[in-house]
């Protein structure tokens, strides 16, 4: 569920993170949002990509989402989320979920109430992670990026309210 009109607890100028400026530095802010499941405020999220994004290619096209957590999550429940969330758009073979599960693991990090969190997908490459604006690795898979991007940007979302909010900048 997204509530709208919360404040942020971020920078006052939203395009102001180094990573991003270093591997997109074109990038723009296309939409925001939070996720609240149940009441509980789980994160803000954002959507940077250059000029010109389309929302139906998604896909094809260099992106940002930067995730500001509000509460603490281990990286294991993450990772396994992101599987569950995945397995929406495309079937997954138990021994694909069980690498990317592993591979989610080593890069990203068990995450406390104001870590941030950013993802830069990389077209036909995989993806990049940091957190906190230092560097944590990258899954060089293009499906895997696809699809765990595809988590909040696919039509197949779980929160298509949230989707909105994002590509609320976006073309169509």
């Amino acid at each position: 569920m997204l509530l709208g009109g919360t404040a942020f607890a971020q920078p006052a100028d939203e395009n102001q993170r180094p990573e991003l400026q270093q591997v997109l530095p074109q990038a723009q802010l296309v939409g925001k949002g939070r996720l609240s499941v149940w009441g509980f405020q789980v994160y803000d999220v954002r959507l940077w990509a250059n000029p010109g994004f389309g929302a139906a290619s998604f896909a094809a096209q260099p992106l940002a989402l930067e995730l500001a957590y509000l509460r603490d999550f281990d990286k294991q429940a993450v990772a396994e989320r992101s599987i569950a969330e995945m397995r929406r758009s495309a079937t997954i073979s138990a021994e694909q979920a069980e690498k990317w599960m592993a591979t989610m693991a080593r890069v990203l990090p068990n995450v406390k109430k104001s870590d941030r969190v950013m993802g830069v997908h990389r077209p036909g490459v995989g993806a990049s992670f940091w957190m906190n604006g230092k560097p944590l690795g990258e899954i060089r898979d293009a499906e895997f990026a696809r699809l765990f991007f595809g988590i909040w940007l696919a039509p197949t979302t779980s929160e298509p309210g949230l989707r909105s909010a994002l590509l609320a900048g976006a073309s169509p």
